[in-house]
Formats: structure tokens, C-alpha cells, sequence
């Protein structure tokens, strides 16, 4: 199965050009001045309130009435903010009305996947099902694996760590400063010491200061996040280099690796010359979403891992006539059946067709944006675009644009069309003239976050 992902995929050797220079930027330049974080608004301020209901509402019918109509006017703003959504990776593009059936009842997967609880209403011959996908995807045989669906990608990177902390338990844990924030927040969560990592321009692992960090630790065994797709910039650290640090350095048969592929993990294996994520080679876990790029309605994602890992975790518990080694109890069992189904239609070949229109659309709004005199930066292997953060955060909301410092990102998903793509740019361009039309102010220089190359600010632009 593994063996026809091969067929017809993406071939980004024509587009190497556009990729990221790794080089630091001259010293002379002065850092930026922190920016202060703006933070969402107050959501008590649009809450809807639940009111109790009057001695005479069975008979009049008017509560009833008022419910449909705020459940009308909430799925009117669901579908206007649906069309303004670009800066969260989050496939919207999905139809699940097949499954609507199922919605009566109360799935829960309590416990281990792979044995039944005397809970009866469960998902787990889906779960178990998925599972066994992913793991063909990442060479791992069904009897070397163990896993289970998640929900949430946090999830996953707290599981997977949380494994890697207990083969390693005085581990250090080492992740790049681009790591997703629940990398932190699992060190903290577990007490581990951790070691945050420089990265390069383009949002990777820097492989020379984890080396130098590693050798100051030489007596405590590495616990390693590698990231499949960074949260901001979407780099994809060299995992092949990071094991040939590790064994370098002193460390063979002394490391634990997860990898956090919440976004790029499910796209990466269709895209030609992406280095390849497999258990062939020494890591421990990978996680990914599954309502990202698959396009599942809820939040859920998935978690594999060496079985001869998990022993470490389980435990018996006679309440479920199972065994549990997951982070949460009950576990979500209507996500199984989501991604079941959408596996079944789409299969490997139609996974590789929305990776290749999700790249493709990803270089053209990044040349669409710098046509228009906007720095971007668009690494190799990714569909996520940064340029710099627009003035306004009226128009950052209206497009839920994820921001951090001076640059934003805008993540190419397959519901994302060219059409969607221009009314966005389109937008952008017009309102950018007017915000820097008096000369009184300039676009901020992203090229501390993008490099020389990528900033047109009024320094860079050649």
C-alpha cells in the first residue's frame, strides 16, 4: 500500500528556486521592537444567554421559535466567516451528510482501541481501522504499533512526549523555538527540563546549535520534537539530519524522537523529493490532525507509536474490562467514522491531488503578492504563505489572519480556490494603499523573518 504513494506525485524541483536562503542576516541590522500581543475580543460581549424557560412554554411554542431563529442567525455567521477564513489550516471543503445518522447516538471510545470496554456503544472497529491506514503510511507493521484517535493535535504531541519521557524518564526535552506552543506546554506539564533550539531563516531546526546544546548534556539521553510543518512559517526540520546529530554527537540508542506532523504529516507523503517519515528510520511517534487537512468537522487527530513503547503507560482498569494508555478518558467516537470516511473516498491518489492544487495555489498567491510590492516567503515543502502583517487588525479579524510580530500567514487548504485567493489579494492591495498613502509610515521590514531576499520593504526592495 505504502509502495503506490509514489504514483504521480508532486514534483517541487522546478519551484527549488523559491526556496528559503538558511543563511543569518548581517549583524548591523537592529532587532525589532517588540510588539505588543493583540488579543481577541471579549466574547461575553456576543455571548448568547441561556434563559429559562416560562411555566407556559410547552403550550406556546415560543421558546422553540426563539431558539431556531438564533440557531439561524449563528449558521449565517458561520457561513460569512467561513468565506473570510484563510490564516488557520483548517480544510472546510468536506461533506459528511452520509453521516448525519449516526448523530442520535452517544459513541464513546473509552479506553484501549484495540480492546473492547463494556461500554458497547463505541467506534473502535473504525478507530482500529484508521489506524492500521496511518500506520501503512508511516511502515509500521500492525504488530509493531500501537495508537489511537486523539482529540486534538495537542493531544498527540502530549502523548507522544509523555512516551518519550517515560522510556527517557530523566530525558532532556529538546524543540526548536518554532515549535507549536503544546510542545511547551507538555515540558511544563511533565516537569521536564527543556531546551528551546535556534532555528534557521526559514523556520527549521538549526542542526548547529542543537548539537552544541546536546554536547553541554551529554549524561542525560534527548527527548526530540521534530517538526513536520511549523506552526508560522510551515518548515519542515531535516529529520535525517537531526538523527545524524543525535548519533554524532554520543547519543545512539540515547533518544527518543516524536514528530509533530499536526498539518504537513498527512501532506508531506505525497510530495516528490520531501524527505520521507517513516518508523524504518529511529523515531518513536508521529502525530497529525485530523481536521486539518483531511477536513474532519470536530477536532481530532491521530497518534502511532512503537508498541514496545506503550507498555510503559497502560494500566488495567477493571471499571472499563480494558486497558488505557491515552491522555484523555473518554475519547470522541464519532471522529473515527468521520476519518474512516473520508479515507475510504479519497484514498492515497486523492490525497496527492489536493496536496498538489494546495501548492500550487500556494506559489501563486505568494507571486501574486509580491507582484503587488507585498514581501512573502513560501518554503519548499509547504502551503503556507507569509507576508507582512497588514496595518489594520480590523482586516487581520475579517480574514482570521494568524499573526506573530510583523508577519502573517495565510495556509492554503483545498477549499482554498484561486478565486478565493484574488478577492483576498485584491482586498489587500486596496486597503494596503490606503493605510501607506499619506508616506507618514512604511510596511514594516520582514526581513528578520523571511531573509533579504523575501523583504520588499523600502530597505530590501531591489
Amino acid at each position: 500500500m505504502v509502495g503506490s504513494v509514489g504514483n504521480g506525485l508532486v514534483d517541487l524541483s522546478a519551484a527549488a528556486g523559491n526556496g528559503v536562503g538558511k543563511g543569518a542576516l548581517p549583524m548591523e541590522e537592529e532587532p525589532p521592537a517588540r510588539r505588543e500581543v493583540v488579543l481577541g475580543r471579549n466574547v461575553h460581549t456576543a455571548s448568547f444567554a441561556v434563559k429559562e424557560p416560562e411555566a407556559d412554554d410547552e403550550e406556546t411554542g415560543e421558546r422553540e421559535a426563539a431558539m431556531a431563529s438564533v440557531l439561524a442567525l449563528y449558521r449565517r455567521s458561520l457561513v460569512e466567516r467561513t468565506k473570510h477564513h484563510l490564516g488557520y489550516p483548517y480544510n472546510l471543503d468536506f461533506d459528511y451528510g452520509a453521516l448525519s445518522q449516526l448523530q442520535h447516538f452517544s459513541i464513546n471510545n473509552l479506553g484501549d482501541p484495540f480492546i473492547e470496554s463494556n461500554y458497547g456503544v463505541h467506534s473502535r472497529q473504525f478507530e482500529v481501522g484508521v489506524l492500521d491506514w496511518f500506520a501503512r503510511l508511516w511502515e509500521l507493521e500492525k504488530n509493531e504499533y500501537w495508537g489511537y484517535i486523539t482529540n486534538c493535535g495537542t493531544e498527540g504531541n502530549l502523548h507522544g512526549i509523555l512516551v518519550g519521557r517515560e522510556v527517557f524518564p530523566d530525558g532532556i526535552l529538546y524543540a526548536s523555538r518554532e515549535s507549536h506552543y503544546s510542545v511547551f506546554k507538555a515540558a511544563r506539564m511533565y516537569r521536564m527540563e527543556c531546551v528551546k533550539v535556534d532555528t534557521l531563516i526559514s523556520g527549521e531546526i538549526d542542526c548547529a546549535d542543537f548539537q552544541r546544546n546536546l554536547l553541554l548534556n551529554r549524561d542525560k539521553a534527548a527527548i526530540i520534537n521534530v517538526n513536520i510543518g511549523t506552526t508560522v512559517k510551515g518548515a519542515v526540520d531535516d529529520l535525517d539530519l537531526v538523527i545524524k546529530t543525535l548519533e554524532e554527537s554520543g547519543f545512539k540508542d540515547r533518544f527518543y524522537i516524536h514528530c509533530d506532523g499536526a498539518l504537513f504529516g498527512l501532506m508531506i507523503p505525497f510530495v516528490k523529493k520531501a524527505p520521507k517519515v517513516t518508523f524504518k528510520k529511529p523515531i518513536g511517534s508521529v502525530s497529525v490532525s485530523g481536521h486539518k487537512f483531511v477536513g474532519c468537522p470536530m477536532p481530532c487527530g491521530v497518534q502511532i507509536t512503537r508498541l514496545e513503547h506503550i507498555n510503559a503507560l497502560s494500566s488495567n482498569v477493571e471499571y472499563l474490562a480494558s486497558r488505557d494508555a491515552t491522555i484523555m478518558g473518554s475519547r470522541n467516537g464519532h471522529a473515527p467514522i468521520f476519518l474512516w470516511y473520508t479515507l475510504n473516498r479519497k484514498g492515497y491518489r486523492g490525497f496527492q491531488k489536493e496536496v498538489q492544487k494546495c501548492l500550487r495555489n500556494a506559489h501563486y498567491l505568494k507571486d501574486r503578492l509580491r507582484e503587488a510590492g507585498i514581501g512573502a516567503m513560501l518554503n519548499e515543502l509547504s502551503s503556507t504563505v507569509v507576508f507582512e502583517r497588514p496595518k489594520d487588525e480590523e482586516f487581520v479579524r475579517r480574514w482570521q489572519l494568524a499573526c506573530e510580530g510583523n508577519i502573517a500567514h495565510v495556509v492554503v487548504m483545498p477549499n482554498v480556490t484561486i478565486d478565493k485567493l484574488d478577492y483576498f489579494l485584491n482586498e489587500l492591495v486596496e486597503k494596503r494603499a490606503a493605510w501607506y498613502q499619506d508616506g507618514m509610515c512604511q510596511p514594516p521590514c520582514i526581513a528578520r523573518d523571511v531573509g533579504q531576499e523575501n523583504c520588499l520593504c523600502i530597505l530590501h526592495k531591489k
